[in-house]
């Protein structure tokens, strides 16, 4: 049987609580009730988004190198310019493209973030 799709993301934050609290503050995202107390599960459809605890042992230098995370947003626009009034790394300015307003964002961990808002 083949692999249907993403099913789960999940990114290791050196600082649970903050990671957390960027992410409803910047993002929107909502803590679901479901989860382990090393992680926090955030309410994302279709695929459920979770940030956890650094696994022991795992070196986070240039986290999520080569990796492509994109989360599609309503208003990326609103988004970007509070990132950028509060001096957070915006990697890739906003640019409309084929994936409509689209522009990249380094988390409190360093993971480049993209965000987009056409579905």
């Amino acid at each position: 049987m083949p692999v249907t799709g993403p099913d789960f993301i999940s990114l290791q934050a050196r600082d649970l609580a903050a990671s957390q609290a960027f992410y409803e503050r910047y993002l929107g995202l909502v803590r679901s009730p479901a989860g382990p107390p090393h992680a926090v599960v955030f309410a994302t459809e279709p695929i459920a988004f979770a940030l956890r605890d650094v696994v022991p042992g795992t070196d986070l230098t240039g986290p999520g190198a080569g990796a492509a995370i994109w989360l599609h947003a309503t208003d990326v626009q609103a988004i970007h310019d509070a990132l950028a009034a509060d001096g957070h790394t915006i990697v890739a300015a906003p640019i409309d493209g084929p994936f409509g307003r689209t522009f990249t964002f380094a988390d409190p961990d360093g993971y480049r973030i993209t965000l987009h808002d056409r579905a």
